[in-house]
């Protein structure tokens, strides 16, 4: 983990989507070296699946060390981003980094994709950061030393990118384009980068030696397998139609499969009987973290830490089988 230098301290930072997930991450380690946080997301009152709210991360900003500003801000709304801009100068004197985070996901082909999901995806991620951004801006040139940051990937024209999440993806990079252009429009005066959270060029798990490797052990792997092997049936099989394959490394490496796609399911180690229609490699612990609830499965593919080659309309279906096992509390 990065040390704290205390840099950051006294700093304004504007976060957009703050109150959870990786945006909150990056308040709380600026809380911490005493960073003023301006959380600027929609969350007032408790959603009935997802934690936290603008208020319990003002909280744990403040216990980290931190002074916190909550605004509700939905960044598709230039009132509501120019009133908490006014309110974060009007509190701390000014803003001094701008942390683009807030984004909505749907990573579905171009025919599963409804038109309301696609208008979500342009207005949050690329429009919202521009426009935040350009709100944002005219206080950022005030500052001694103002950064724009955008957590959104190097853009990289390969199809694969495009081609299972036509939508998404144009609205990723539209974050990315908002880098490059504004990086330059503003050489000198804010340093404009973005952040995607595998930055690296080195995988971040290395594949078994062999595709008929077995587990070192069982272990949690095979416990996580039998939990699955009790909660699926012929009408999950009905309602998936996929085949999967799990490429494990770490301590527990091996290759296993999950057969929904015939009669009424099953599981087993090795290669599945026929071609699986996704496969699926990530670290043995993060697996067992995955279906136990406590990884979820976009945050694992979107942090370089799942990677998934094939069908990725059956990669979320798969989500369903874990909201089921953890109902069930295997």
């Amino acid at each position: 983990m990065l040390q704290n230098t205390g840099k950051l301290a006294g700093c304004t930072l504007f976060i957009t989507g703050a109150s959870r997930g990786i945006g909150k991450a990056i308040a709380l380690k600026a809380a911490r070296d005493g960073a003023n946080i301006v959380i600027a997301a929609k969350t007032a009152e408790p959603h009935p699946k997802l934690p936290g709210t603008i208020y319990t991360a003002a909280q744990e900003v403040e216990a980290a060390g931190g002074k916190a500003l909550p605004c509700v801000v939905d960044i598709r709304d230039e009132q509501q981003i120019g009133d908490a801009v006014q309110k974060a100068v009007d509190a701390f004197g000014g803003i001094d980094i701008l942390v683009n985070n807030a984004s909505a996901i749907s990573l579905t082909g171009t025919l599963e994709t409804h038109m309301k999901k696609v208008d979500l995806m342009l207005g949050i991620n690329l429009r919202g950061t521009y426009l935040t951004s350009k709100l944002v801006i005219p206080h950022l040139l005030k500052s001694r030393n103002p950064h724009i940051l955008n957590l959104s990937p190097p853009l990289n024209l390969n199809p694969v990118w495009f081609k299972n999440h036509t939508a998404y993806t144009m609205a990723k990079y539209g974050m990315s384009m908002c880098v490059l252009g504004m990086a330059e429009e503003f050489r000198g005066q804010i340093a404009v980068n973005a952040l995607w959270p595998r930055t690296g060029a080195t995988p971040a798990f290395k594949p078994p030696s062999s595709s008929s490797a077995t587990p070192t052990s069982g272990g949690p792997v095979e416990t996580t397998f039998d939990a699955i092997k009790g909660v699926i049936n012929e009408d999950v099989v009905k309602s998936t139609q996929g085949i999967y394959q799990f490429d494990l490394s770490g301590e527990h490496t091996g290759v296993w499969f999950l057969d929904l796609k015939t009669g009424s399911g099953s599981v087993g180690q090795g290669e599945p009987p026929t071609k699986a229609d996704v496969v699926m490699k990530m670290d043995s612990s993060d697996f067992s973290k995955m279906f136990s609830g406590k990884l979820k499965p976009t945050m694992a593919f979107m942090s370089g830490k799942l990677k998934i080659k094939g069908d990725m309309t059956l990669a979320i279906k798969l989500e369903k089988l874990m909201n089921r096992m953890n109902k069930a509390k295997l």
